[in-house]
């Protein structure tokens, strides 16, 4: 675990598969040796499968100590495991995940929750509301903020000495096959597509859509786009994790700092019986040492 740059690596929930995971994933050979990956806060055996508010106490302290390290320079990125929300609630956590922890740490108004896995990458316009609420949440505003941070994202992955192009993003629509036409919903004609029409406008990706929710992520996993702008959270999670279930990787956009971490929850009934699979995790630790490489590279 040698290298010059400094990764957080907080454990989440002690009694999840967090900890296991992680220790799994930092003892791999695929681990990329560039980077040192420091496990923040206790990391010392609890019950597994039963938490505890000490245990959420832990996970928040840890939390707490990443975000600290990460704004005086300690840190160059933080991975974090999974966390109990409702546990974390009851000491204390006000947030609605540890995607808004970080963003208000970091005093980061616009952020974007993204996904990337297999042959997918995906980019929520809304994330953690009822989806009664999301037609009222979609604003130009925030399909205009996740379209621009998706295709930062997806141009500093892309941007290797043999592969240079613009990114191809695809906005799949809110209602079925895209309104049909504002048969089936307005919200395509009056709202996505004047976005796509500015997102265009910048040249940072080549935007299209309105797409068909129903057939965009085929076709993207097919290889025609490089990654999704999605409109609500389960739109993009249901396909990413069909395709990379023990792979995906959720990234913060827009933080001044890579955040990455494994796209799974605490699964308190895996936790220590050896079932748990480290593949998003290591995932996960790999992508935030390629983000915080390819950072320092730019400022160079």
């Amino acid at each position: 675990m040698g290298g010059s740059l400094r990764i957080a690596v907080t454990l989440g929930d002690p009694a999840g598969i967090g900890p296991e995971v992680a220790q799994a994933a930092l003892r791999s050979p695929a681990l990329n040796p560039a980077c040192h990956f420091e496990i923040v806060g206790p990391s010392e055996a609890v019950d597994p499968g039963h938490p505890t508010p000490d245990g959420a106490k832990a996970a928040f302290a840890a939390l707490e100590a990443a975000a600290d390290g990460l704004m005086d320079g300690h840190y160059a990125a933080v991975v974090t495991g999974p966390i109990h929300k409702a546990r974390m609630r009851e000491v204390g956590f006000h947030f609605p995940g540890q995607t808004e922890f970080f963003a208000t740490h970091s005093n980061t108004t616009d952020y974007t929750m993204c996904l990337t896995g297999g042959p997918l990458t995906v980019a929520l316009v809304t994330a953690h509301i009822p989806y009664r609420a999301v037609p009222e949440m979609l604003t130009p505003r925030g399909i205009l903020r996740t379209g621009l941070q998706l295709a930062d994202f997806l141009a500093l992955r892309m941007d290797t000495a043999t592969q240079r192009r613009v990114p191809r993003i695809a906005v799949a629509g809110l209602n079925p096959h895209a309104g049909e036409e504002g048969l089936l919903g307005s919200e395509e004609r009056d709202l996505i597509t004047p976005c796509i029409e500015r997102l265009n406008v910048d040249g940072c990706a080549q935007f299209s859509g309105p797409w068909s929710p129903d057939t965009v992520f085929y076709r993207a996993a097919q290889g025609e786009f490089d990654g999704v702008v999605c409109m609500y959270h389960d739109q993009g999670l249901i396909p990413l994790k069909l395709f990379a279930f023990h792979e995906g990787v959720n990234v913060t956009l827009g933080l001044p700092f890579p955040r990455t971490s494994p796209d799974h929850g605490t699964a308190f009934e895996l936790a220590g019986k050896g079932k748990a699979d480290s593949g998003s995790m290591l995932a996960a630790l790999n992508l935030a040492a390629e983000l915080a490489l390819k950072r320092r590279a730019q400022t160079l």
